[in-house]
């Protein structure tokens, strides 16, 4: 292991606290995550299914922007 390898578990460790911060505080206002246009939502009698596609293709881009700035201060 190399320092470079601590820094980055320390740097996904503060992010993935502070995504845990925001959750835990503002809950009540990020009901629209999960319900925006392009989600596949089917529900029926005794089923139930579920994609959130619009919304894993907005965290995917948001988690690859993070990434890139992250790997560019290094």
């Amino acid at each position: 292991m190399t320092p470079q390898t601590g820094k980055m578990v320390i740097v996904v460790g503060l992010l993935i606290a502070l995504a845990g911060i925001v959750i835990y505080f503002f809950h009540d206002k990020l009901h629209w995550i999960g319900r925006l246009p392009g989600d596949i939502r089917v529900e029926r009698e005794n089923f139930r299914f579920y994609f959130p596609l619009t919304t894993m293709i907005i965290f995917s881009v948001i988690i690859t922007i993070i990434i890139r700035l992250i790997n560019r201060l290094w």
